[in-house]
């Protein structure tokens, strides 16, 4: 019989079939977050999920009504003695634009050269089922009848949506979720053949502009050259944003950020990196941002601001040659290792207040309660653990570090439950997460599968 790493592996490659299956069926749940009309489809996915659980064998599963959408519960604790995990992620997913998709729609998924697409396949479903069969694998591999830690599982439906009611949710059931640490499973690796541990992910505020000229669309023809134009002035504000180095110009925007530390220079430094392979895995065309980092650096350690959406006029339908009465902008803003949200919000609006122009009107909202802090996962055993596993999981001799360009709720996390948060996912940049044709790679998912599978045997060895 089989031991050790080749059980694992052999469970893993005679299942990748069922692990599918059973991750397609779950993906045509269209589980889209902040959508009326997929409300109940969120109910659905939830419930799929905890009989996943109850058939996996954890022997006590719940649904937790959350704010906007519910979250699944579960816990298997039968290993005294040994290192408790709250296993965090969620199932909600992003809309999408049907129209945008060539390889699938986006529920119904496929697997086709390797990759498995589906809205929710890598963001972040599949990365839960790598917990789930990760679990199965270690226990034909071990023998066991449990896992050799206690495992705890936190599934939520409004990660998409900013996390709205999980400070809540944490609060009210505060009890149950005693644990050691905090696995956290919806981030990036930086390469299919160069697996690295996620040690931090960049803290988020989004922000509306909106700026105001006419007290109504007004024909051109009639007021051309006099009418104070919003879209000229939300313009020159968003120009506005960034100096010539590519710095933030929000005064005193830097004041608080924390120099990158040379040990963390070094880490990112070991990780390769060409350019035009990230070119062609992020889609990017060509590559910007602030002068004296690199890549790295200012996708996970430096501070960033994004316009994701600008709307004016008529941007569809027929044109009514009118100016228009208002122009407005969403923003994201990526915090770094130093910065508090509350006070990159004041920059903001005290930097929005004093450039305005005359003639002009404006209004500024800041998205305060789905703000996220920045975090740094602490040097604890957990990590040394995962670092262990994941060289074992994906076959090489040692797992980089690297960190996380997006945000997540890792501090708030880590606050309310007193406890450290670990990084693990499966997803790659070029899966397209939010965006059309979304995919996983089916390599990554079972090399996924059998960190975690490792990881438990790891933990259960820690007091």
């Amino acid at each position: 019989m089989m031991q050790g790493d080749d059980a694992v592996r052999a469970y893993l490659d005679s299942h990748t079939a069922d692990i599918l299956a059973r991750l397609a069926e779950w993906v045509r749940i269209p589980s889209v977050a902040e959508v009326p009309e997929h409300k109940h489809h969120l109910l659905r996915s939830a419930n799929w999920l905890a009989g996943e659980l109850r058939n996996f064998g954890f022997p006590s599963t719940e649904i937790w009504d959350g704010t906007e959408a519910p979250a699944v519960y579960a816990e298997w604790c039968a290993a005294p003695g040994a290192p408790t995990v709250l296993v965090y992620s969620h199932h909600d997913v992003r809309a999408v634009k049907e129209g945008n998709w060539d390889q699938t729609a986006p529920f119904d998924p496929v697997g086709r050269d390797g990759r498995f697409y589906g809205r929710g396949s890598s963001d972040a479903k599949g990365q839960v089922l790598a917990h789930l069969w990760g679990l199965r694998a270690h226990l034909h591999a071990s023998g066991r009848a449990a896992p050799a830690v206690n495992i705890k599982v936190l599934i939520e439906g409004e990660e998409e949506a900013g996390s709205p009611g999980l400070a809540a949710l944490l609060e009210e059931n505060r009890s149950r979720l005693d644990a050691d640490a905090v696995i956290f499973s919806d981030t990036l690796l930086w390469r299919a053949d160069h697996p690295a541990v996620c040690t931090s992910v960049r803290g988020m505020l989004g922000a509306r502009i909106e700026v105001y000229g006419p007290l109504t669309d007004i024909h051109s023809g009639a007021v051309s050259g006099t009418a104070p134009n919003p879209v000229f002035e939300l313009a020159r504000l968003l120009a506005g944003l960034h100096d010539d180095a590519g710095r933030i110009a929000l005064p005193g925007f830097y004041d608080d950020v924390e120099p990158v530390s040379e040990r963390r220079r070094a880490e990112l430094a070991a990780l390769p990196f060409d350019r035009e392979d990230w070119l062609k895995r992020s889609h990017t065309r060509s590559i910007g941002g602030e002068e004296g980092y690199s890549v790295f650096e200012r996708l996970w350690e430096r501070p960033a601001v994004e316009v994701i959406a600008l709307a004016a006029g008529d941007p569809v339908g027929v044109a009514r040659a009118a100016v228009p009465s208002m122009a407005s902008a969403d923003l994201s803003i990526r915090t770094a290792a130093g910065q508090k949200v509350e006070t990159v919000a004041a920059q903001l609006r005290r930097w929005v207040e004093g450039n305005i122009g005359e003639g002009y009107s404006h209004s500024l909202s800041v998205s305060s309660e789905t703000a996220q802090e920045f975090y740094r996962t602490p040097e604890t055993p957990f990590l040394d653990a995962l670092a262990r596993s994941m060289a074992r999981g994906f076959g090489v001799a040692e797992a980089g570090r690297m960190g996380n360009a997006g945000g997540g709720p890792a501090d708030l996390l880590s606050k309310a439950l007193g406890v450290p948060v670990v990084f693990f996912g499966t997803g790659l940049v070029e899966d397209n997460w939010h965006d059309s044709d979304e995919s996983l790679s089916i390599d990554m998912l079972l090399s996924g599968c059998a960190t975690l599978a490792f990881l438990w045997e790891e933990l259960g060895k820690q007091p």
